[in-house]
């Protein structure tokens, strides 16, 4: 099994929504980015038999075991806030679901979307650029089956990685978080949708406005945001461009519902161009 360029680990989730479903979760919206930016891309997943991801995803390649359910969720949107309740989950992805030759990918996110990862995982993979994204490790499930938010209290499963991507949802009130991460992980990404990111590298924190974008569906936003950025900042080495390229890439992805509108590189780089006064400072 050849190597992927770009290999994201976690559950493909079916989003679920009153006209039917559709492909969702942090493996979704990472692969088809990377794939539209010209890479070879891999999940590592589990789903159940009633997704063929095979036609679903074409020219992804796919790892992992049959699971008894795929991971659902359903996405309520009021008042520019989400409230989501999880009506099904996969079973768990393992260590031993990577294939060996995937472990030297140049680029790998670490995506679960509720836990479903062990925390020692970026271990797995050698030398190539580890990005994770906390979003799945500050989920738990209450009895109703709504998603609320928890501090992550166990093993960090941000060792070994070299960027941490969180959002101001995930975070709600905790941001004390942000302390640790400073600390131990060499670049941490904090995306706040219309009001762009900020970046944490070499010691302090810089910002980033968010480029213009006609908001449609900001499911996925922040998925987008992690793959252009650990694509971004393996070509160049440089945390400015790839803080600039991924925000252009954020900014496109809303204009439609789901993966419809990942854009692909020409799109990023002239969303880039109409609006130069828009970088890290």
């Amino acid at each position: 099994m050849a190597t992927p360029d770009f290999v994201v680990v976690g559950h493909v989730v079916l989003d679920v929504a009153p006209q039917g479903w559709r492909l969702g979760g942090t493996a979704t919206f990472a692969a088809v980015q990377a794939q539209r930016l010209g890479l070879r891309a891999g999940i590592v997943t589990r789903v159940g038999s009633e997704v063929a991801l095979e036609t679903e995803l074409p020219g992804i390649a796919l790892a992992g075991g049959p699971s008894s359910d795929t991971t659902r969720f359903e996405n309520l949107y009021e008042g520019g806030r989400r409230r989501q309740r999880v009506l099904a989950q996969a079973d768990v992805v393992s260590e031993a679901d990577v294939p060996q030759a995937w472990r030297d990918a140049p680029t790998v996110l670490l995506g679960p979307v509720c836990g479903e990862a062990p925390p020692s995982l970026a271990n797995a993979f050698g030398s190539g650029i580890v990005g994770v994204s906390a979003q799945g490790w500050l989920r738990k499930v209450d009895r109703r089956h709504r998603v609320l938010r928890q501090a992550w209290q166990g093993e960090p499963f941000w060792s070994g990685c070299r960027v941490l991507f969180v959002s101001d949802e995930d975070l709600g009130r905790r941001w004390e978080q942000l302390s640790r991460w400073e600390a131990d992980v060499p670049i941490v990404a904090l995306t706040r949708a219309h009001r762009g990111a900020q970046v944490h590298h070499t010691g302090h924190w810089q910002h980033i406005d968010a480029f213009p974008a006609r908001h449609t569906d900001p499911t996925g936003a922040g998925d987008v945001f992690a793959a252009a950025f650990l694509v971004r900042y393996y070509e160049t080495n440089d945390v400015a461009q790839a803080s600039r390229f991924a925000s252009a890439a954020s900014a496109c992805s809303v204009q439609g519902q789901g993966i419809d509108c990942i854009a692909t590189r020409e799109e990023i780089e002239a969303k880039m161009a109409a609006h130069p006064e828009i970088a890290l400072q």
